[in-house]
């Protein structure tokens, strides 16, 4: 009898047993399948990103914050980099679109080389959105997302009177000009919004532009290379500074150029007592350049800040292949030489030794362990 109880007993907890392990079985299959659904629901398509190159940190960021924004709303994205070559972006750009891309943001190494392979883009209904860089005689250019790169220019202008002490000094300030690659339409932006504010005093002799060099056509750096301006200061110092004269300011308009002319010019005594560092501008605080600032080897740079113009992009993207109508806020600067092209820009920040903490290090764009 007891056996048989415990039979029973045992048969009833067996049966127990069985009905909880259908019921786990059941609830993680109906769960299994609201993800799969839910991640179904999600997969909202393929986006192609083409940046320009690794060699710059603000492209890296630019690339992952990009890529991160537009995978939150639920896209496939192909990140491709194409270390300043042409014809592998171009090839890059042809592979999204067979991929099946439904969009492209593009950060172009020359924006007037796209044409052909933006017209199959636009045959295939792609949106395309120039990032950060305009591309050029193209009329399948959909948006353009940047930063207000007039205004870069005249920050990097105000920062170097501002390093001089004008105008309670009134000079003459012995100054000599950058510029950045001429195949890049933001560079004429940065020099014209720059000399916006520096020609005047040229022209009243408070600046002296002692090697004579002025005009983007001058003053321009190839791929906005590093060595590239390293090379040309040192003309510039050998051929017009052995006099005993000295560089008073450098208008700079990229971080990477100007860590070039600052070992340019401590190749030839600068950064002593004897010999103070110029006034040296920059743009994107990367990190070396703000260690730079810290160390009082180069003076400023403007920050603007790529998380947010991935933010931007991403929504703007987004709202497009929804059908919507994308937000901007600029439809009258950006004339590609076929179209003006609808814009939305931010506003870049000019940082120094007295607010970098504030800007870059508080906002979590530059770890304060990465500035030691």
């Amino acid at each position: 009898m007891r056996v048989r109880l415990r039979t029973c007993a045992g048969t009833s907890q067996g049966r127990e047993k069985v009905k909880i392990i259908k019921t786990f079985v059941a609830a993680l299959a109906v769960s299994l399948a609201a993800m799969s659904y839910s991640a179904h629901a999600q997969d909202k398509g393929a986006i192609g990103i083409a940046m320009p190159t690794k060699s710059s940190l603000r492209w890296i960021s630019d690339g992952n914050e990009l890529k991160a924004a537009l995978e939150a709303k639920g896209y496939t994205v192909d990140l491709q980099y194409a270390e300043d070559d042409i014809p592998n972006q171009l090839s890059q750009i042809e592979n999204m679109m067979t991929k099946g891309a439904k969009a492209l943001v593009i950060a172009s190494i020359d924006g007037t080389t796209l044409s052909d392979v933006l017209q199959k883009a636009h045959d295939g209904g792609a949106i395309v959105v120039a990032y950060d860089r305009l591309i050029r005689q193209s009329p399948n250019v959909d948006y353009y997302t940047t930063f207000d790169n007039f205004k870069v220019g005249v920050l990097q202008a105000d920062s170097l009177l501002k390093g001089l002490g004008y105008p309670e000094k009134q000079g003459p300030f012995n100054v000599e000009l950058f510029g950045g690659s001429p195949d890049d339409n933001n560079a004429f932006f940065f020099y014209d919004g720059a000399m916006s504010v520096l020609q005047p005093l040229i022209d009243k002799g408070v600046l002296v532009v002692k090697s004579g060099q002025m005009g983007m056509e001058k003053v321009g750096t190839l791929r906005w290379d590093a060595a590239v301006a390293q090379a040309r200061m040192d003309n510039i110092l050998s051929a017009n500074y052995s006099d005993g004269s000295r560089v008073d300011a450098v208008l700079a308009p990229y971080d990477g150029l100007s860590r070039g002319i600052i070992s340019s010019l401590r190749g030839v005594g600068y950064g002593t007592a004897d010999q103070p560092w110029p006034i040296i501008s920059g743009q994107d605080a990367e990190t070396p350049s703000v260690k730079a600032i810290m160390a009082g080897e180069q003076y400023s740079t403007v920050f603007k800040d790529t998380r947010e113009l991935a933010k931007v992009t991403a929504v703007l993207v987004d709202t497009a292949l929804a059908g919507g109508k994308p937000e901007i806020n600029d439809e009258k600067t950006y004339n590609n030489g076929v179209k003006v092209v609808p814009s939305y820009l931010l506003e870049p920040v000019s940082v120094d030794k007295s607010n970098y903490e504030e800007i870059v290090v508080k906002s979590g764009y530059i770890k304060a362990e990465d500035l030691k």
